[in-house]
């Protein structure tokens, strides 16, 4: 084979352009599998790591709701609903942001499997505590 002369800013696709020798690695296909699932595996690992500092955080975050009596955004945003249900019993008008039967059950359901997802990554007490 003969050697063509290239300048150093030249690419090896240059070369192979040129007519240089084409390198052949047999077993490029395989190692990039194995490079693309060392990728999947290392993301899963990453977000198994922050979903479990986020129920640790979550643990935290409720323990000083109940130390301090505060409640969660959802649950006043529940009573607040519920409360402006019932001051509208009488009324022939229906509440102004009424939402329909049906409406977000699914997200439940996504936010259940989640939680559980995360749980399983806890240290035994705080799974405990969070099933409670």
């Amino acid at each position: 084979s003969e050697t063509v002369m290239m300048p150093l800013w030249a690419t090896k696709d240059m070369g192979k352009m040129l007519g240089g020798d084409e390198e052949k690695d047999p077993d490029a296909a395989k190692k990039e599998e194995e490079r693309q699932e060392a990728l999947r595996q290392a993301e899963e690992e990453r977000k198994a790591k922050y979903a479990k500092m986020e129920a640790e955080r979550e643990a935290m975050r409720q323990g000083i709701r109940d130390k301090y009596g505060i409640k969660k955004k959802e649950e006043r945003e529940a009573e607040a609903q519920a409360a402006m249900e019932a001051n509208s019993e009488g009324s022939l008008t229906r509440p102004k942001k009424a939402i329909p039967p049906g409406c977000g059950d699914e997200v439940e359901e996504e936010d259940e499997s989640i939680l559980d997802t995360v749980i399983k990554y806890l240290p035994g007490p705080l799974q405990d505590m969070l099933k409670k």
